[in-house]
């Protein structure tokens, strides 16, 4: 897929309960996005923000009619902080789209299982559609601390056949981590995967298990998105030490035996 340079406008933000924000875009000129897999992420430059000399790298939570561009943005530091905050009709240039997404193919009538905790939730929105027009049947299981990480995040996965949710504390959905979840303990032809490292570890590790197809999406630290800095390197089974940010973020498991022992 080829990438773009655009510049965009901010046509819509709207604040969760968690305090991220869901972002959308349309470019400048009024032409349509080019083609965007679930799990591609996209860079955005960041004006008026001396500290944000680099881009900052944010999946694509979901594309609508072809035109409009959806982030799910989790204020952290002085540039996503700036970024949440920008006012509607605000021009950004971003960098669309980077990165290998997940494996959709031929799944018509397969059980599809997708975990997300955090902002790992954001990829699996555009997936979750993905997989529906496949022919595919989705179940999700979002885990977070508490009720407020979750609530907002569920009514994102209108296409999704089930929405079940974990809390650590129990105020929403079953108590405990997202492996915990009942819904695990279904019979599932694959699994996907984004949110904090222990949790996608803990996910793999059950996949492997019960020898279900799997796909983790590494949140890595990716500063250029375009595989000349480094900062993103995992090393793999089959290649060594590679880039996250073009061989990834997307990875199957099959890969990555040596990062679930560690």
């Amino acid at each position: 897929m080829p990438k773009i340079s655009k510049d965009f406008i901010l046509t819509g933000r709207r604040m969760l309960p968690s305090g991220s924000c869901l972002m959308t875009f349309v470019t400048a000129d009024g032409s349509e996005l080019p083609e965007i897999a679930p799990g591609q992420f996209v860079e955005i430059k960041i004006d008026d923000v001396p500290s944000a000399m680099l881009r900052r790298p944010i999946s694509v939570c979901d594309v609508r009619y072809g035109t409009e561009l959806i982030l799910f943005v989790k204020p952290l530091g002085q540039g996503t902080h700036h970024l949440v905050s920008m006012p509607e009709g605000k021009k950004v240039n971003i960098v669309v789209p980077l990165g290998h997404g997940f494996t959709v193919g031929d799944c018509k009538g397969q059980r599809c299982l997708l975990a997300g905790g955090g902002v790992g939730a954001a990829p699996l929105v555009y997936l979750t559609r993905a997989l529906k027009q496949a022919g595919a049947t989705v179940a999700v299981v979002l885990g977070g601390r508490s009720a407020s990480d979750v609530e907002g995040v569920n009514s994102l996965y209108e296409a999704a056949d089930a929405v079940v949710v974990s809390t650590d504390d129990g105020s929403a959905g079953s108590k405990g981590v997202v492996t915990l979840n009942p819904i695990f303990n279904g019979q599932w032809d694959r699994i996907y995967c984004c949110g904090p490292t222990p949790m996608m570890k803990a996910v793999a590790r059950i996949a492997r298990d019960k020898s279900t197809w799997c796909e983790v999406s590494l949140e890595n630290h990716m500063a250029c998105g375009l595989g000349a800095c480094l900062c993103c390197v995992e090393h793999t089974d089959d290649h060594g030490n590679v880039c996250v940010c073009t061989e990834g973020p997307v990875f199957n498991i099959k890969r990555l035996e040596s990062w679930m022992e560690k």
